[in-house]
């Protein structure tokens, strides 16, 4: 994709999808959820089924109605089904790197998608190439199979061998694991990825409660199925024919919550802290109304993800909320260069102004974060050109200053505008009359929830997982290591 059509915000890893629904057809519901999850990852799509003991597996890069049809999926046969929508964070965009990732055991094969990331990926490679393990990708996700895999091979159950294999792993993993005995959904420590289950009627005579594993609710809604519950930090639910039973593999489970999950990246229309994120984006836009008003005419917000909060600000603020940039849904990834007299020009792939809503007018525009400051620039640049007389930016979250090592592909630190130059400066830099962040407090505050169970590491540099130093080193340019 070339650089003129990158999104400037932080990117999500991945979404993973499970479904254990004998005499369902699983593929097909799995294609589903997945296709509710495309915003989490749009670079590779996969499916794993199990038929008794035998894996039928289909992935490919590209988008899910691009990498499945009805032919694949009448091909995915079986009981259970592993889906995942993929963004690379640790390995390459290559379909090597693609997932579910399945791996061969002694009690059969099993089919495993992540969502977050390892951050003692180097020190688990070299335990598994020592043990003679044929890597064939480069992803944190399939050492995590191999590793299950090795533990299994040396007379360990499934259940057994996979929480010995959990304890080596260190960092972020929400994962959907399939087994020819059952489906596994796991969540790390901290549950910083979310990770939730809901449960679905089968059957047309006799109705039987079967199990789904989700990133989100939203991938539940689509097939028709109800929330249950999440899947705690630290927990381990195991689904078979008999049902769902819970094992804490961990002593000391301290919930961390990506709070990006909350701003940004999960749907407006998935529930988390039991309501939707929509509801939880309002107050945000509300709470930056009150710490941060300013005269003007109309609030607008950057679609999709900035419009709760711009709404939240004009409630709040009694500047009426107007649409002022319509964005064209229906662009993909492209791998065409556009000419450099289409830049000059303004090409504009993914929004357009109304040219008629802006004109003569002082406009605040809310949108979740800023990370490089690129899209933000040419963003006021074309609400000037639309004739804005003013353009006061307002940010419903605060400066992202540090990268994230637990699933969110962010620059190294040198790369984030927000740690190389003041909110006056990032203003001036972006051409804006005014720019205000919403504050760590008030971001912490609007989720009405205990502060201390979120991880806010981009924005105070407080790692809540260690980051061995190696790793901490290949991002954190602008400080000593060890310093956060």
């Amino acid at each position: 994709m070339s650089n003129e059509a990158q999104n400037d915000k932080p990117e999500e890893a991945c979404g993973v999808f499970g479904i254990y629904a004998p005499g369902e057809d699983v593929a097909k519901l799995t294609y589903f959820g997945l296709y509710a999850l495309q915003h989490r990852g749009q670079e590779s799509a996969g499916i794993a089924t199990f038929d008794g003991d035998r894996v039928h597996l289909h992935k490919e890069m590209g988008l899910v109605s691009q990498v499945f049809n009805e032919t694949i999926l009448n091909s995915l046969t079986g009981h259970l089904a592993v889906g995942h929508t993929r963004y690379s964070t640790t390995g390459s965009s290559r379909v090597v790197n693609a997932q579910p990732a399945v791996v061969e055991t002694r009690l059969g094969s099993i089919a495993l998608a992540h969502n977050g990331n390892l951050v003692n990926t180097p020190e688990l490679r070299e335990e598994l190439l020592r043990r003679d393990c044929i890597l064939v990708s480069t992803t944190d996700s399939e050492m995590i199979a191999h590793a299950i895999a090795e533990e299994i091979n040396e007379g360990k159950d499934w259940l057994e061998g996979a929480i010995r294999a959990f304890h080596k792993c260190q960092g972020a993993f929400s994962l959907a694991i399939g087994t020819p005995a059952g489906l596994m959904g796991v969540r790390d420590p901290n549950g910083i990825r979310p990770l939730v289950i809901g449960t679905i009627e089968t059957g047309e005579e006799t109705r039987t409660t079967r199990y789904v594993l989700a990133s989100e609710t939203c991938g539940l809604d689509i097939i028709g199925a109800e929330y249950l519950r999440d899947v705690e930090p630290g927990e381990l639910v195991w689904i078979t024919d008999a049902g769902l039973a819970s094992f804490h593999w961990t002593q000391q489970p301290k919930r961390k919550l990506c709070i990006f999950e909350m701003i940004y990246f999960a749907r407006p229309d998935s529930i988390m802290e039991g309501e939707s994120l929509y509801s939880y984006r309002l107050r945000l836009g509300r709470q930056l109304a009150g710490e941060s008003p300013v005269d003007a005419d109309i609030v607008i917000g950057v679609p999709d993800s900035g419009i709760p909060a711009a709404i939240g600000f004009s409630q709040t603020s009694g500047i009426p909320y107007a649409e002022g940039l319509i964005k064209n849904r229906y662009v993909g990834r492209t791998f065409i260069q556009p000419t450099q007299k289409m830049r000059e020009t303004g090409l504009r792939m993914k929004l357009n102004p109304l040219k008629d809503v802006l004109a003569g007018k002082r406009i605040v525009i809310v949108d979740d974060s800023i990370v490089r400051g690129t899209t933000s620039r040419k963003l006021v640049k074309t609400l000037r050109d639309a004739g804005a007389t003013e353009v006061h930016m307002r940010i419903s979250s605060p400066p992202v200053t540090h990268p994230c090592f637990y699933g969110i592909d962010t620059d190294s630190q040198d790369q984030l505008i927000a740690a190389t130059k003041s909110v006056a400066e990032i203003g001036k830099q972006i051409e804006v009359d005014s720019l205000a962040y919403l504050s760590w407090e008030g971001m912490l505050k609007a989720t009405g929830e205990d502060p201390s169970s979120f991880c806010s590491a981009c924005f105070t540099g407080d790692y809540p997982i260690p980051v061995p130093e190696m790793v901490k080193r290949s991002k954190l340019m602008l400080e000593k290591v060890g310093s956060c």
